[in-house]
């Protein structure tokens, strides 16, 4: 007998602990279920997800706002070349570490890393910290969308609640598991009607008392829709519209980024090659002047020449030299920083293509000018390249299209104005089972034809308007300053071409005017050095000639490099430079503006 009073207690714990067990493994389970079918996704999913909206997004704003798409991919290798650098030329640094296929090892970079005009701009595009930053601007842009469009998508919510409860209020105590598992739905339509709907399934299980158990069902629907204030779809939709503006807005101001970015790398190129040819320039005048200083030693010498016209040798020797240097000082610190703008380390060893700047000044010395003096000079011919620029520039579009979403925001506060009208409706079916009292209560059951419906009608007339009547005044104020700003942009825009053809201008007479002097100077020289042989001459003659040479070479080259940063210059205002987003530049002449239909040009969007 005493066997069992102690057996008896233990046996009903077990199968409490039984029962617990049971019925916690098959909420689980369901919930479990439920969870890998819809709610359990890696991280790794979630971020293909978003990126696979954001492309879509991205591709369809392309081909609103350019009429062709580009794929733009984050996640590249933005650091590759640079942590090859720092391994490659042996740098100080902290290499980025890189993904990369393992059947695909890079090749070893060169030392010094050669790099042309095309390839820098590819570079660029794939190294440079501020086109990543764009692209990424671009990106968050579009993810921004992709959460307003979901706004007006069906979302779902479920979870699972399982408590253990006892009751010790009545004669005997009273355990017991509850369990709920609700899935919620959620849908607001574009008219401002909003709609809910939720299904809650309840689980009750005692653990004393015969282990009674229930199963509550639960339906629940309602709808909402506003009747003046707040609906329609022009109110509603509108931050989905805002959002869909913006994905265009971001497009094209990326493009327009791309066509600055190209222009800007293109002539820090050639800035340092420019460079680079004042140091030739300036060696060459130093030991042209170093033969000088030898031969008026030897003159000297021979009483031919008096001592101060060697010392003045001398001094315009040591001058020479010091060009030099400041020359290669001044190319070290221009090849540092084009090296930082392309992302790579400002102490790796780069190289770029000499030879590309003779080319550049013959081919320019070798064309026939254009039409730039007409253009700059011609009335009808400027009207033609600014109607075109005015047809043609995408940041000027953005700012004509910001003046209309500035008026719509002006609709959507005179809205505000409206009183709140308001029907909604709920309809309920069904019973739920929440406590440890409706254990012993039957099964509930979905049954339709027991709904329990109501209605209602809200009416706000909301008489304080103070923040809707200040709202409402700062969007008009806002609608004239986007006028404003528009019409200002177009006048700058008007001002840009015009100093940009008379910069085209001007630098094409600048460039035949330096080759002219280039040429006497180097006449100039050769004669000097006849006379002094001859004592027909000075010292003071022969050092003043090849000054001259030294600053007409130097100002050839820049004529040269003037030139043609004027005319990509003019092609970046005009809007006619373009840049693939693997960094392919892709130029359009001034020709290109002749050839188009005048009566077509309007100056509109």
């Amino acid at each position: 007998m005493r066997i069992a009073e102690k057996t008896v207690p233990a046996i009903d714990v077990a199968v409490v602990i039984w029962d617990t067990v049971v019925f916690m493994t098959k909420s689980v389970f369901i919930f479990l279920m439920v969870i890998l079918l819809a709610g359990c996704r890696s991280a790794s999913w979630h971020r293909e997800k978003a990126d696979r909206a954001a492309d879509a997004n991205i591709a369809a704003a392309q081909q609103t706002a350019l009429g062709a798409t580009e794929d733009i991919q984050l996640g590249t290798p933005a650091d590759a070349l640079r942590s090859r650098l720092l391994d490659g030329h042996n740098l100080p640094g902290i290499p980025v570490p890189v993904t990369q296929d393992a059947n695909m090892d890079p090749p070893p970079l060169p030392d010094p890393f050669e790099i042309d005009p095309v390839k820098a701009l590819q570079v660029a595009a794939r190294n440079s910290r501020s086109f990543q930053q764009a692209k990424e601007q671009l990106f968050t842009v579009a993810l921004g969308l992709d959460l307003e469009q979901s706004e007006f998508r069906q979302s779902f919510a479920s979870e699972l609640e399982i408590n253990f409860e006892e009751d010790r209020s009545g004669e005997e105590t009273v355990r017991g598991l509850t369990a709920s598992a609700p899935i919620r739905a959620t849908r607001t339509f574009q008219n401002g009607a909003t709609w809910t709907g939720s299904l809650a399934v309840d689980l009750v299980r005692l653990l004393t008392q015969g282990s009674a158990s229930s199963i509550g069902i639960l339906g629940d629907t309602g709808i909402t829709i506003p009747l003046l204030r707040g609906s329609g779809r022009d109110i509603v939709a509108e931050p989905l519209r805002q959002a869909e503006r913006d994905m265009l807005y971001a497009v094209m101001e990326f493009e327009r980024f791309k066509r600055t970015f190209a222009f800007d790398i293109f002539s820090s190129y050639l800035e340092v090659l420019q460079a680079a040819s004042q140091i030739e320039n300036a060696r060459q005048n130093y030991e042209s002047l170093t033969q000088s200083r030898k031969r008026a030693r030897r003159l000297t010498d021979a009483g031919r020449l008096p001592a101060f016209q060697y010392d003045q040798t001398v001094q315009d020797e040591l001058r020479a030299r010091n060009r030099w240097i400041d020359a290669r000082e001044q190319h070290a610190s221009r090849l540092d920083r084009f090296t930082f703008d392309l992302g790579l380390p400002p102490d790796a060893r780069i190289q770029l293509d000499d030879a590309i700047l003779p080319e550049l000044v013959d081919t320019l010395l070798t064309d026939e000018p254009a039409d730039e003096a007409d253009y700059a000079t011609n009335a009808p011919e400027q009207d033609i390249a600014i109607r075109f620029a005015l047809e043609n520039r995408l940041d000027l579009q953005i700012a004509r299209m910001r003046t209309e979403d500035a008026a719509r925001k002006i609709t959507i506060a005179e809205d505000a104005f409206r009183p709140e009208l308001t029907l909604g409706g709920r309809v309920r079916a069904g019973e739920s089972r929440a406590n440890l009292g409706s254990a012993e209560q039957d099964n509930a059951s979905l049954n339709l034809s027991e709904r329990r419906s109501s209605g209602f009608l809200t009416f706000d007339l909301a008489l304080d308007r103070r923040r809707e009547r200040i709202a409402y005044r700062r969007e008009l104020i806002a609608l004239d300053t986007a006028h404003r700003d528009a019409a200002q942009l177009e006048d700058r825009i008007k001002l840009e071409i015009r100093d940009a053809l008379r910069r085209l201008h001007q630098t094409r007479e600048a460039l035949e005017i330096q080759q002219q002097a280039t040429e006497l100077a180097e006449q100039r020289v050769h004669s000097t050095d006849m006379f002094l042989d001859a004592g027909r001459a000075q010292i003071r003659d022969v050092l003043e000639a090849r000054e001259a040479l030294v600053n007409a070479r130097n100002a050839l080259t820049s004529a040269a490099v003037n030139h043609r940063l004027a005319q990509l210059r003019f092609q970046r205002d005009a809007d006619l430079l373009e840049m693939t987003i693997d960094g392919i530049m892709q130029e359009s002449p001034l020709a290109q503006i002749t050839q188009a239909d005048p009566q077509t040009i309007t100056g509109q969007p």
